[in-house]
């Protein structure tokens, strides 16, 4: 009765933090929720495997299979009915009874749990760093970050796809991570690449050659286009002015630029100029610059990049 007493008293209190962190989260502006495994999916996952039994961080455990309503980012309860599966997990612990291994999906670096969501709970409440848990690992090329929203799970799944169909990774490791803001960009990428190899293709002096495959197009779109204008913007501190966005996002904005200038001119005026030119006519005025900045630091959403440098993806 006493480790059944002790249980209650505690689960009230970890029910009154979760309020506490929802009401912060409204202040800031961010989930507080866990992930559904189910948005995994959109990862497009080539398979899976059974990594067997294995101990593993709870701070790495951010998503449930089908109790993430029921619990907060931090695994904290939510539901006040369902405080006697709580009470009986922790009065078990208290009495000094093992409780059984979890059971997880792995993706990325970051788990999903199957079975024993009471126990994460629990563990988590009590400061415990590890758990066992049975796992089984989802192969992905892009992994999720712990603080992706659907929008950036959808995002990954589109970069995911890209890889596939460029083998990018492959062919030129350690390259930088190809991110954007918004979804359905990676088909605008696409078709730069179609586009390069219906050009290279038809160069002079390539008359009786052999077509141009689509690996060779592959690797001079990103050589030759994609990585030459990612250096204007360094050089030229367009970063800076465009906060929230990244690299992708300004190499698309900047290759139209690039064209409307061309058509303009009569004639191809390079990436340096474009990039100069377009920072010019539509970086935001400074003092919009700085109050988009500070409301992306207070939301996290500053350096969209990090995720995927963080996730591993591109060079290290």
């Amino acid at each position: 009765m006493f480790a059944r007493d002790q249980a209650r008293h505690e689960v009230e209190r970890a029910r009154l933090h979760s309020d506490m962190r929802d009401f912060l989260a409204v202040l800031r502006r961010q989930p507080n929720e866990l992930i559904p495994f189910d948005w995994m999916k959109q990862l497009s996952p080539e398979g899976e495997h059974t990594l067997g039994l294995r101990t593993i961080p709870l701070d790495s455990i951010i998503g449930s299979v089908d109790r993430y309503r029921e619990f907060d980012r931090h695994y904290l309860p939510k539901e006040a009915h369902l405080d006697e599966r709580w009470i009986g997990v922790r009065a078990a612990q208290l009495e000094g009874k093992e409780l059984p291994p979890i059971q997880v999906y792995k993706v990325g670096e970051l788990y999903f749990v199957k079975d024993g969501n009471h126990r994460v709970s629990v563990a988590r409440r009590n400061g415990q760093k590890f758990i066992d848990a049975h796992v089984i690992e989802l192969d992905v090329a892009v992994p999720p970050d712990q603080h992706d929203t659907l929008k950036d799970i959808i995002i990954k799944g589109e970069y995911a796809n890209f890889l596939r169909l460029t083998h990018l990774d492959e062919l030129i490791p350690g390259h930088r991570p190809i991110v954007f803001t918004t979804p359905g960009r990676y088909e605008k990428l696409l078709e730069h690449i179609r586009t390069r190899q219906y050009y290279l293709d038809r160069k002079p002096g390539r008359e009786g050659q052999p077509p141009v495959s689509w690996e060779e197009a592959v690797k001079n779109w990103y050589c030759r286009l994609y990585l030459r204008i990612v250096e204007n913007i360094d050089l030229h501190d367009v970063m800076y002015r465009f906060p929230g966005r990244t690299e992708a996002d300004l190499y698309l904005w900047i290759m139209d630029h690039r064209y409307f200038l061309t058509q303009k001119y009569g004639h191809d005026v390079g990436s340096e100029e474009a990039t100069v030119d377009f920072t010019s006519q539509y970086a935001p005025p400074r003092f919009k610059r700085w109050t988009e900045r500070l409301k992306l630091a207070w939301t996290g959403q500053l350096d969209p990049d990090a995720k995927f440098k963080l996730s591993g993806v591109g060079r290290t």
